[in-house]
């Protein structure tokens, strides 16, 4: 019987608990949180046999489960990846925080010494994106410069971790080193219908793990554009009304930019998603969870390690899997300017 825990039952949990509860293969689905209400609520709310479970201060995860899916706070997460990876549970992580992502990166050896797989970034951007810009470099002779954009946020949760995204150095990959430059502006990003263009500035969020995606890339920016606080979807599961009158700040969009050379010749491949961001980070969330738990193989290798989604999966099959689900990523047409 496979069996998988989701911990953190915000906007983008709840989602990633409802699509492994839709995937064949997947036999049992435990939502975690530190309020038993809450975890009791959520899974009467998902029907279809989901149970419920209370996280205590220690994160013991409960006996049978085959893979953690994580959309909890940084420090959380941090915590929660090593209850697993001292388990030998697989671990996907949506959180993007880049300390967080971090030190989700440094269990790479124990991981690979404890025969278990861990996943970070695995949400919208960092996430589809890391997993988009791998497609558009195969595309590619060679690839030299990664643009990824995002706007819109999942929910509360998400929401405080952006503005803290915003507030602190912003960070890009530039001729083999990281480096910060507070003085970098707002930049005008062009997305898919009905997002637009949107004001988004340089943030460090997911840089480190679309280099690691990338090889050999020379430079890799990463922006984030995030709606005013007044328009910030609060998380509902009994309103439909209060979801109606959030539909529209539900909706985020994604941009990867992708330039390198094919032959002789400069050439960009540029991919969009526009989705309910919640929607989209919790569906990636929920087959890269259910990936790891042996539930959709073809989505990538089961080596053990620590890495981003980029690098974990193949990206054919995850894109494919993605779209049979509703979260498809579209061409951008036209001449790009460098």
């Amino acid at each position: 019987m496979t069996s998988v825990l989701v911990v953190g039952l915000g906007e983008t949990g709840v989602r990633a608990a409802r699509q492994l509860l839709d995937t064949p293969g997947v036999d049992r689905v435990t939502v975690a949180a530190r309020s038993a209400p809450r975890a009791r609520a959520v899974a009467q709310a998902l029907h279809d046999g989901a149970e419920s479970y209370v996280v205590d201060d220690e994160f013991a995860i409960p006996e049978g489960i085959d893979a953690v899916a994580a959309a909890v706070p940084p420090e959380a997460d941090v915590a929660l990846v090593r209850a697993a990876v001292d388990r030998g549970i697989p671990y996907a992580s949506v959180g993007d925080d880049p300390a967080a992502v971090r030190a989700l990166l440094d269990l790479d050896a124990t991981a690979r010494a404890r025969g278990v797989r861990v996943v970070a970034g695995c949400g919208l951007a960092p996430g589809l994106s890391d997993v988009l810009v791998r497609h558009a470099g195969d595309l590619l002779d060679s690839v030299d410069e990664v643009h990824v954009a995002r706007f819109g946020i999942g929910g509360p949760a998400c929401a405080a971790v952006a503005r803290r995204a915003l507030r602190e150095p912003n960070c890009e990959w530039r001729d083999g080193a990281f480096v910060h430059d507070r003085h970098r502006g707002d930049e005008l990003i062009w997305f898919p219908d009905p997002v637009d263009a949107r004001e988004c500035a340089l943030v460090a969020t997911g840089v480190e793990l679309l280099a690691e995606s990338t090889p050999g890339v020379e430079r890799v920016t990463a922006r984030l554009g995030v709606p005013p606080a007044r328009r910030i979807p609060t998380p509902s599961l009994v309103s439909p009304r209060s979801r109606s009158r959030a539909l529209d700040a539900s909706f985020g969009a994604m941009r990867a930019e992708v330039w390198g050379w094919r032959g002789p010749a400069r050439d960009t491949v540029v991919y969009g998603v526009i989705e309910r961001t919640a929607v989209a980070a919790g569906t990636v969330l929920g087959v890269a969870t259910a990936w790891l738990a042996g539930a959709l193989p073809e989505v990538g290798d089961g080596a053990p390690g620590a890495s981003g989604l980029g690098t974990a999966v193949k990206p054919v099959p995850l894109l494919a899997e993605l779209a049979r689900r509703g979260v498809k990523a579209a061409v951008f047409e036209g001449v790009a300017i460098a």
